[in-house]
């Protein structure tokens, strides 16, 4: 069993940890963080990495469990990601496979975040393959068992990944080399059903997990 965030079409290690597991808990009652994939993805565009931020209404109070983070609607956020996501990679093989299934996702308003996360979780999922049976976490989880996997706090965009993405097919890798760790999406538009392949290849070994301080 391994214990994981509610991310915003999170990165290849993610998947790769949740494909292998036998099953999933998703924590959403931890202490909502800035700067991490709760709100964040990573793609490859024409000028290399690019973030990708989903703004979050300010909580009332000085913290807020994940489960109640609200999207907020200045910006026209969805406009832009969804731009951004078309730029990145319409010339890639798979793009318009998953093109309009995608796009519903920046048409429709989500309140929370975390619905807006686990919808597109659910989605690339489908595409891949992945029939991990997942639960989410009624409190917050302060001890794991032994036999658990705890990765809540192990993928980060702000610390190195203990995964090694092993190199495939980006548009781009001509001009930036190849990009590890992307989005899932990058990997999902470049190979299409060979994601799963990839996955089962190289699944998430989890090294010098940290130690979890939210509460």
């Amino acid at each position: 069993m391994i214990f994981l965030p509610s991310f915003y079409l999170a990165p290849v290690e993610y998947y790769a940890a949740l494909f292998h597991a036998e099953n999933a808990i998703i924590e959403i009652q931890d202490n909502y963080r800035k700067q991490s994939y709760r709100n964040r993805c990573i793609i490859g565009g024409a000028n290399g990495p690019l973030a990708l931020s989903i703004p979050v209404e300010k909580p009332e109070k000085g913290k807020s469990r994940m489960k109640d983070i609200r999207i907020a609607e200045h910006g026209d956020w969805r406009h832009l990601h969804w731009n951004a996501i078309v730029s990145a990679y319409n010339s890639t093989p798979f793009f318009q496979y998953f093109e309009e299934d995608f796009r519903s996702f920046y048409e429709k308003k989500y309140r929370f975040l975390h619905d807006f996360n686990e919808s597109l979780r659910l989605l690339v999922c489908g595409f891949i393959g992945i029939e991990t049976p997942c639960s989410y976490t009624p409190e917050y989880v302060k001890e794991t068992s032994p036999n658990t996997i705890d990765l809540r706090e192990a993928i980060d965009p702000k610390r190195p990944s203990s995964y090694e993405t092993q190199a495939y097919y980006q548009v781009f890798a001509e001009k930036w080399g190849f990009i590890p760790n992307l989005s899932i999406i990058d990997m999902l538009f470049n190979l299409g059903n060979e994601t799963r392949l990839y996955l089962i290849k190289y699944p998430y070994i989890p090294d010098n997990l940290p130690k979890i301080t939210n509460s």
